[in-house]
């Protein structure tokens, strides 16, 4: 019984399989995990950026030039036998595949996501996840073969479009947003001011079992050992009076 529900699902979603349609060579699609920002370029300009969900560890959201190989309407959520439209599916009703890691679109995706609080986080399997209004914007723009260049980095969106060989044209239709200089650090955050928080412990020997930047246990269990001895309120999080008194920025 569960193999042919399987097969009824899997036949449905290929219901709503797009045919290709070959990109324009200007459109491209930038995901920067530093800052889980998405930005959208249409005829080599930057249109729109989006807030993005992606791995809950660094390693799994993959990294390097993608392209965009299927496009799929409410796809069911298999593994949970969870047909596609249904308000308990976490794919959402908009799938982007992308060919990473050998796979063809069927593992790695932008998509639309059943929980819009975990947009913007560290929280997936690995997929990009979209709120379900903004991918449907993107899904209707995006045609098969569209480029994507996922990467973790503190350059703005066109100079990392300029780095991975992309012309960027004109000025952008709407402003890059970059990674904060002054951020509120807590847990589930990664990043080079991860990093220089993790060093800045470290040097006054609060050890974070490593400096990687990734804020773990064990960078929150620093902080919060730090923040004792300073007498500042210890809830685990890097705000404005931890970093001062850890001499950052």
């Amino acid at each position: 019984m569960k193999k042919l529900l399987l097969s009824i699902m899997l036949l449905v979603s290929l219901l709503f399989f797009e045919a290709p349609a070959e990109a324009a060579g200007g459109d491209m699609i930038i995901i920067n995990k530093s800052n889980n920002q998405l930005a959208y370029y249409k005829n080599n300009k930057l249109v729109k950026t989006f807030k993005v969900g992606t791995g809950r560890k660094a390693s799994y959201t993959p990294e390097g030039k993608f392209k965009i190989v299927n496009k799929i309407k409410n796809r069911p959520y298999y593994s949970g036998n969870i047909p596609g439209g249904d308000s308990r599916n976490p794919l959402g009703d908009r799938w982007l595949g992308i060919n990473a890691r050998g796979t063809w679109g069927t593992t790695y995706a932008i998509h639309g996501n059943n929980n819009p609080k975990s947009i913007g986080g560290y929280v997936s399997a690995g997929c990009v996840r979209m709120y379900d209004n903004e991918v449907q914007w993107l899904y209707d723009q995006v045609k098969v073969n569209t480029p994507v260049v996922i990467t973790t980095s503190k350059k703005s969106f066109n100079a990392i479009a300029s780095a991975n060989g992309y012309k960027v044209t004109g000025q952008a239709a709407v402003p890059v947003i970059a990674a904060p200089t002054s951020t509120v650090l807590k847990k589930g955050m990664r990043g080079v001011e991860v990093k220089q928080l993790q060093q800045a412990l470290t040097n006054r020997g609060y050890n974070t079992k490593g400096i990687d930047g990734v804020f773990g246990p064990a960078t929150e269990a620093a902080v919060k050992k730090f923040q004792k001895a300073k007498k500042l309120k210890v809830d685990g999080v890097a705000g404005p009076a931890t970093k001062k008194a850890l001499g950052m920025k």
